[in-house]
């Protein structure tokens, strides 16, 4: 900081800098960044007819308010995490100081940064995925492994760790383990039971009677993650799929295809089985049947043929 930058700094907020510099040996990169975080607070908050701040008077919805401005200016989670930081040190010099009586930054959270939509396939390129060609007993399970991905929006490891006790083609509902543990049941479309029903029909000419999990490879051993993810990622160059297509990519696509048709977005966070609890309270009154009715009458591929067609 120059003498001209440094005389135009409030100077409670100088003698903090000093402080940073002198007594805690913060780097130069460190007091600048505090520096223009503070010099924000110090424009943002109220001051006498002399241009003074009384930082003894500043509140916590004066630094609420500044991180939602930034938040709305565009401001990113770093960086305001960062302004929350200078802000909380800051007060706590001047509590140590005697100035401030409280810390108003204390128990404040920065507002979460927005998030860009993941990317989605369209409904056509789905199809043009999942609908594999030949009846060779890979392309049979690999068909069943996408319809399924798709049909119920389930994460990597829940697909790999399901046993066939977990599908109920009866019920077309299948019980996954999700995050934290955490069972719940979900739809299977009309597209994926036809699919696992005739990969369960051939299933026995790689799996030995012992062995429990759902998909297997030539060995008959349970299928490993990155053997699904290498799959997925050959059928879409197969197929002509100008991206790289990955499990998450087809949850995504579920869910944003589900939401887009039924606009019922607890309905999809809940068959998504989010785990944030701010998320899964709203959802909790939510019973099976709702979800299913959601499911049946929006989702592409669970769609039950009309009659005669």
């Amino acid at each position: 900081m120059n003498d001209r930058e440094d005389r135009a700094v409030d100077p409670r907020i100088r003698a903090y800098l000093e402080h940073l510099s002198r007594e805690r040996a913060a780097s130069p990169h460190t007091v600048a960044g505090y520096r223009r975080d503070l010099t924000r607070l110090r424009a943002h908050v109220q001051r006498g007819e002399d241009g003074a701040v009384d930082w003894s008077r500043v509140t916590v919805h004066d630094i609420r308010a500044l991180l939602a401005a930034r938040h709305r200016a565009g401001a990113s989670g770093p960086s305001l995490q960062r302004l929350l930081s200078a802000i909380r040190g800051f007060f706590n010099y001047l509590l140590r100081e005697g100035v401030a009586g409280i810390n108003p930054a204390q128990g404040v959270r920065a507002p979460r940064s927005h998030r860009p939509l993941p990317e989605v396939l369209e409904a056509e390129q789905v199809a043009r995925l999942v609908e594999l060609p030949g009846g060779d007993l890979l392309q049979v399970r690999d068909r069943a492994i996408m319809e399924l991905f798709y049909s119920s929006g389930l994460r990597l490891a829940e697909l790999t760790d399901l046993d066939v006790t977990g599908l109920d083609l009866a019920d077309a509902t299948v019980r996954v383990t999700g995050k934290g543990r955490k069972m719940r049941t979900v739809p299977v479309g009309r597209k994926a039971r036809e699919a696992l029903e005739a990969w369960l029909a051939r299933r026995g000419e790689w799996a030995p009677p012992q062995e429990p999990a759902l998909f297997v490879g030539r060995r008959g051993r349970r299928l490993s993650p990155r053997a699904v993810q290498r799959r997925l990622a050959q059928h879409a160059q197969a197929r002509g799929l100008d991206r790289h297509v990955h499990p998450h990519l087809l949850r995504h696509t579920f869910a944003s295809h589900l939401l887009e048709s039924s606009q019922d977005l607890r309905a999809v966070q809940e068959l998504l089985g989010h785990s944030d609890i701010g998320t899964t309270q709203i959802y909790t009154h939510l019973d099976y049947q709702h979800l299913a009715r959601v499911y049946d009458g929006a989702h592409p591929r669970a769609r039950r043929r009309p009659k005669g067609g």
